[in-house]
C-alpha cells in the first residue's frame, strides 16, 4: 500500500491528512494557515511532512489551493487570501524543501475531482461541479479531465455577467446575484442592516419564521442560480451538474433547484438537466488532491515505460 500526505490550504487553515492510494484517512488534523509570510508556510507544510514520515513512508505530497494553479510549472495566478502563493513556483518550493514528488491543483477542481472519483459522479464522463459560497466557483470536467484553459480560468462561472449590463456598466455577475454572498448582501439592503449582521443560515431562518420580504428575494436568490445552472447546460450539455457548498446541504435546497429548471424550458425540445448534491463535504478537497497526484503520477510512469525510440 501507498501513502501520502493531502493538504488543503485555505484562507483561514490547512486541513491535513495521511492517505493511502485508495482515498482512505488513515489521520487527518487542521492547523492555522501562517499569514505572515512563504518561508513560514514552507515550514509548516514541512513539519506536517516529517510527522507523518515516522508513520510510514510517502509516495508524495498532494495539495489543494486557492488561486489559478497551473498543474504543469507549479506557479499559481490570480487572487486569494494568500498573497505570498502567487509568484513564487510552488512545487519546486515544497519539492526542494521535503525530496518528495509535489502535485497541486485548484481547490474547486479538486472538489470535482473527488467527484468524479469516488463520489456522485463516478459512473460519468462529463460533468459540472459548482461550489456555491460568498461567490460562485466549480470546475469542467469533460472524459473525466479537468479542463483549465489558456487562462487557467475555465470554471470560474461565477464571473458571467447576467443582467443590467446596458444599465451598468459593469454589470451583475452570476456571483453578486445567486451566491449566498450576494444574497446576503441584497436582503441587508432591503431590510436596512448591516451585511455583516447577517449570514446564510441567518437569511433562511428570517424566511421560515415568516419574513415575506426575506423570502422573496430568496425565491429571487433561486430562480438566478437556476437561470445559471440552465445556460450551462445549454454551453457544454453535462451528463450531471454538482452543486457544493455548505447551502447545498439544505433540506429541499437541490430539489428546489431541479424544480425551478423544469419550468425554464423555452423550447420544445428533449434537453435533461440533473443537478444533485456533492457527495462529500470537508473532505472533497483532499480527496480530489490526492486523486490528482495519483493522476499525474500514472501519467509519468506510462511515459517511463514507452522506450525511446
Amino acid at each position: 500500500m501507498n501513502y501520502y500526505a493531502v493538504l488543503d490550504v485555505g484562507g483561514s487553515s490547512i486541513k491535513y491528512a495521511l492517505m493511502d492510494e485508495s482515498g482512505e484517512f488513515i489521520e487527518k488534523s487542521s492547523v492555522p494557515t501562517p499569514k505572515e509570510s512563504l518561508e513560514l508556510f514552507v515550514d509548516q507544510v514541512h513539519l506536517i511532512v516529517k510527522e507523518y514520515q515516522k508513520i510510514h513512508e510517502l509516495r508524495g505530497i498532494a495539495i489543494s489551493m486557492p488561486g489559478a494553479v497551473n498543474v504543469d510549472t507549479g506557479y499559481i495566478a490570480g487572487l486569494s487570501a494568500l498573497p505570498y502563493i502567487h509568484g513564487p513556483n510552488m512545487k519546486e518550493l515544497l519539492r526542494e524543501r521535503t525530496y518528495l514528488t509535489v502535485e497541486m491543483e485548484n481547490d474547486a477542481n479538486c472538489a470535482a475531482l473527488a467527484e468524479g472519483w469516488i463520489g456522485a459522479a463516478k459512473d460519468v464522463m462529463d460533468y459540472l461541479c459548482l461550489v456555491i459560497g460568498t461567490g460562485i466557483g466549480g470546475a469542467v470536467v469533460l472524459n473525466k479531465n479537468i479542463r483549465h484553459g489558456k487562462n487557467q480560468f475555465c470554471g470560474e462561472f461565477g464571473y458571467m455577467i447576467m443582467e443590467d449590463y446596458l444599465e451598468r456598466p459593469e454589470g451583475e455577475t452570476w456571483s453578486s446575484l445567486a451566491a449566498v454572498g450576494g444574497l446576503i448582501k441584497r436582503v441587508a439592503k432591503r431590510k436596512g442592516v448591516d451585511p455583516v449582521s447577517l449570514n446564510g443560515r441567518r437569511v433562511f431562518e428570517l424566511a421560515n419564521n415568516g419574513d415575506e420580504e426575506v423570502a422573496d428575494e430568496i425565491e429571487r436568490f433561486m430562480k438566478r442560480l437556476a437561470v445559471g445552472i440552465y445556460n450551462l447546460q445549454y454551453m457544454l450539455d453535462p451528463e450531471k451538474i454538482l452543486i457544493g457548498g455548505a447551502i447545498s446541504s439544505r433540506e429541499g435546497f437541490v430539489e428546489q433547484i431541479n424544480e425551478i429548471l423544469s419550468q425554464l424550458k423555452l423550447n420544445q425540445n428533449d434537453l435533461t438537466i440533473h443537478v444533485e448534491r456533492c457527495q462529500f463535504g470537508n473532505d472533497s478537497n483532499l480527496i480530489g488532491a490526492l486523486y490528482h497526484l495519483l493522476q499525474r503520477q500514472s501519467i509519468g510512469e506510462k511515459r517511463e515505460a514507452i522506450p525511446n525510440e
